[in-house]
């Protein structure tokens, strides 16, 4: 597979580094998928933008890790699964839920279940969501305007997983501990 760069401050297009600078305020590091994105600074840029919404939204970060967790798998993009499952058991996700996501099961845990559910079955079915399915997340207490959010949370771990899968970045000496294979 063809490997792209990695970029560095130093190596960044100069339209990348100012988000890169972003990043490593935020993140204490560039991770080496927002590393990769810098090759564009239209994909890069716009990641951020979205990041921002998704983490300045309505659900709390366990709910947020659980529905990037369930994109990730569902993608099949091996270095989001790993970076997921280490921020969803930071944010307090049961490992035993963390376990069940990287399987492609949903958690345990009702509400964090219904939003995997919702997350896999967006991608799964391209959006196209039944009645029943629609009722489904409903039923556990969310709020139609929720359930659009989490289209914003889904559109967000699309970026990350295609350019994972695309770009295919080395696993951070942090995460290796969660690396998985599809």
């Amino acid at each position: 597979m063809a490997r792209f760069p990695v970029h560095t401050l130093d190596s960044a297009p100069a339209a990348s580094k100012s988000t890169l600078r972003e990043v490593e305020a935020r993140f204490g590091m560039i991770p080496n998928l927002a590393a990769a994105m810098a090759t564009s600074p239209v994909l890069v840029q716009s990641f951020i933008g979205i990041f921002d919404k998704v983490h300045g939204g309505s659900f709390s970060e366990p709910q947020i890790q659980t529905v990037l967790l369930t994109d990730a798998v569902t993608n099949g993009c091996a270095w989001a699964v790993a970076l997921h499952s280490a921020l969803g058991l930071q944010a307090g996700l049961d490992p035993l839920d963390v376990d069940a996501m990287r399987a492609g099961r949903s958690p345990a845990n009702k509400q964090l279940g219904a939003l995997s559910t919702l997350a896999r079955t967006l991608i799964e079915k391209r959006g196209r969501l039944d009645d029943q399915e629609i009722e489904r997340f409903l039923a556990e207490g969310f709020s139609k305007e929720l359930l659009l959010e989490v289209i914003t949370i889904v559109a967000a771990s699309t970026i990350t997983n295609y350019t994972g899968s695309v770009t295919n970045p080395p696993l951070e000496a942090g995460l290796q501990a969660h690396a998985w294979n599809s």
